[in-house]
């Protein structure tokens, strides 16, 4: 499939800023709509009591991202992040983000669940990981933990576009491979792929926040379906090489 600039430059345009945040969803910018928060603390509740962490304190359960900020558009998930101490479950603190990552993930892909429009995803985060989104706002004590600042930062839009195409067509023929069942090429190919995609992603919130091209560009690739379409060859390629005929 033929990759165009414009269908790039269609979800480039949705990375703009607003003179308010999400009426929707927040009164003002003060506190969020009472139903919202209602339903986000029972869908967030119903998540941790499927959880049965038994001595395990939620320390606060919070929403950030586009949605906690001015930079909000018709695209912006309603991340709610449970907070908790890792080292509470496990002494192995890396295992513990494993299975969390595991366990979210799943909940994820089975659910399909909007609020005002914009779907819910839920995440386990270590109350001692740093924050690097520039909203967050505290469904518990109903206050913001970090509070979003009208800004005017400036996109480099050109090279989220070269850097998007590039992964785009890495992706293409990565499915191009599936088609021909090429599955330990799919699998080795795509799994490198998504690593790289990760580590670009962190670098760039490390180095230059939000409005980073590292940070814009990944949400180019969800935005546009492609990073979808990398997580499904890899997992399609993983099931087919697996499996065996009648």
């Amino acid at each position: 499939m033929k990759i165009t600039i414009r269908s790039t430059n269609d979800t480039l345009s949705a990375f703009k800023l607003r003179s308010e945040l999400n009426q929707h969803i927040w009164e003002g910018d003060a506190h969020l709509h009472p139903e919202v928060r209602a339903r986000l603390m029972k869908i967030a509740n119903d998540f941790i009591e499927n959880l049965d962490l038994a001595g395990v304190t939620i320390k606060d359960i919070v929403i950030t991202g586009s949605i906690a900020n001015y930079n909000w558009s018709k695209y912006s998930d309603i991340d709610v992040h449970i907070l908790v101490d890792f080292l509470e479950v496990d002494e192995n603190a890396e295992l513990v983000k494993r299975f969390f990552d595991a366990i979210r993930s799943n909940w994820n892909k089975t659910h399909l669940i909007r609020v005002k429009g914009h779907e819910v995803e839920l995440y386990i985060q270590d109350e001692k990981e740093p924050h690097t989104s520039t909203g967050v706002y505290s469904l518990l004590h109903e206050k913001w933990v970090v509070k979003p600042q009208l800004e005017n930062p400036t996109l480099d839009r050109l090279n989220v576009k070269k850097k998007s195409l590039t992964f785009m067509r890495e992706i293409d023929k990565i499915e191009s491979l599936l088609k021909l069942e090429e599955y330990p090429r799919v699998e080795k190919e795509g799994q490198r792929l998504k690593d790289k995609i990760k580590r670009m992603r962190h670098a760039g919130l490390d180095s230059g926040g939000i409005y980073s091209v590292e940070n814009l560009t990944f949400k180019v690739l969800r935005r546009s379906g492609h990073l979808k379409k990398l997580f499904d060859a890899v997992r399609q390629s993983y099931d087919a090489s697996m499996s065996l005929a009648d």
